[in-house]
């Protein structure tokens, strides 16, 4: 682990990375790779997990998100083992977030960040990280929407961080994050009041 004062170009270096990382846009790389619909062209035209299990298929789908989770948690949990303050940390464990919202790769657009995000807090912090998905399978269970899920998500994460004894850095990470995928959802919100936002398992 680095002393308590990284060197400024060390923690430059992770963020850069990070972004880098979260750039990359799987939903395409899968879809290319297996021969698949592009997901900018089809359904949602969204490059996330559900646009692309809806477009693509089920493996195409699963291979999605394992990849967007996977690069937000590699680079959190990296930086939370090498880096400290807790500060910093977290600034790094954004990165990929921003990545996969504004990809460099993309013209600057991108997904909606929610398993990007899922991945980055699992990274930094398990338990939490855990409970999110958790949250997010019973009410995709439930209701079948992903969109919903999502939302009650990143709605609960504060609450769930505060309940595990998580710092109030920590928490207002939680709340930053879960401020941008409510916006990158408000589409999906609007849909979902006027009862016309698909289901799972559902054309789009």
């Amino acid at each position: 682990m680095l002393g308590d004062l990284e060197p400024l170009w060390v923690v430059l270096a992770f963020m850069a990375v990070g972004y880098l990382v979260g750039s990359v846009p799987f939903g395409l790389v899968v879809s290319r790779c297996l021969g698949t619909p592009d997901p900018r062209t089809a359904g949602s035209r969204n490059v996330g997990f559900t646009n692309v299990l809806r477009v693509g298929g089920r493996a195409a789908g699963c291979l999605t998100l394992l990849g967007d989770m996977g690069k937000g948690w590699v680079i959190a949990w990296g930086a939370a083992q090498v880096l400290h303050p807790e500060a910093t940390v977290l600034m790094v464990a954004l990165t990929p977030i921003l990545g996969h919202l504004f990809s460099i790769f993309l013209g600057f657009r991108g997904g909606k960040g929610v398993a990007t995000a899922l991945g980055a807090i699992t990274g930094v912090a398990p338990p939490v990280g855990l409970a999110m998905m958790a949250i997010w399978l019973v009410t995709v269970a439930i209701w079948r929407y992903s969109s919903g899920g999502a939302l009650a998500s990143f709605s609960m994460a504060p609450m769930v961080a505060w309940a595990m004894g998580r710092t109030s850095l920590f928490i207002m990470f939680t709340c930053a994050v879960g401020g941008l995928i409510w916006w990158k959802h408000a589409g999906n919100v609007a849909r979902l009041w006027s009862g016309t936002e698909p289901r799972i398992g559902r054309a789009a």
